[in-house]
C-alpha cells in the first residue's frame, strides 16, 4: 500500500510517499511545498492545492495520513496553519483516499520512542528506516514519519472493508 504523510504548513507544506508491503517499509519520494510569502493568500493556497495534487497523480497513493493541529499562542498563525490544513484534506477527499489524522506526539514516539523528540531525531530514524530516502527538509521528513506513523497503527481491514462496501 502506498501512504502519503503530510506535514501541514502554509510556509513550508512537507509531503513523503511510502510503500508499506508485508511488513516492510520503503520510500517512494518527498519533498517539500513552498509557496512564495510575497503572494496574497489565496494564490499561496492554491500553490499548495496544485503541487500536492501533482504529488498524488505522479504517485498514486492509496492512504493518507496528516498531522493532526496544535493550538498556537498566535490565533492568526492558527488559522492560517487551518487554512493549509484545509487544502490538504482536500486533495485526498478528491481521490477517494482516506485520510488519518495523527497527533504530533504519537509521531514522534512511534518514531523514535519518545512523544517529545526533536527534529533532528526524527530525521536520524527517518533515514534509519527509509535508508534510500533523500530528505530535502525537516517538514519532509515529518511527512514521512507521519506516514511510518500511520503503516504502524491504521487498522487496514477497515479500508479493505469500506472499499468492498461500494
Amino acid at each position: 500500500m502506498r501512504i502519503l504523510g503530510i506535514d501541514p504548513g502554509l510556509t513550508h507544506m512537507g509531503w513523503g510517499v511510502i510503500s508499506f508491503q508485508n511488513g516492510k517499509l520503503s520510500h517512494i519520494a518527498n519533498g517539500t511545498i513552498s509557496p512564495d510569502s510575497k503572494r496574497s493568500m489565496s494564490e499561496r493556497l492554491f500553490t499548495l492545492h496544485r503541487n500536492l495534487f501533482a504529488v498524488c497523480e505522479r504517485y498514486a497513493p492509496e492512504a493518507a495520513a496528516i498531522e493532526e493541529i496544535f493550538v498556537n499562542k498566535n490565533p492568526a498563525s492558527t488559522l492560517k496553519l487551518g487554512m493549509a490544513r484545509g487544502v490538504a484534506f482536500t486533495i485526498p477527499a478528491k481521490y477517494r483516499i482516506h485520510l488519518e489524522e495523527y497527533s504530533a506526539n504519537l509521531v514522534k514516539k512511534t518514531i523514535v520512542g519518545t512523544g517529545h523528540a526533536k527534529k533532528e531525531q526524527i530525521q536520524m530514524m527517518i533515514k534509519t528506516l527509509l535508508p534510500m530516502a533523500e530528505i530535502d527538509s525537516a517538514d519532509s521528513a515529518d511527512a514521512l514519519a507521519v506516514a511510518v506513523c500511520h503503516a504502524n497503527h491504521f487498522n487496514y481491514s477497515k479500508i479493505a472493508k469500506e472499499a468492498n462496501a461500494r
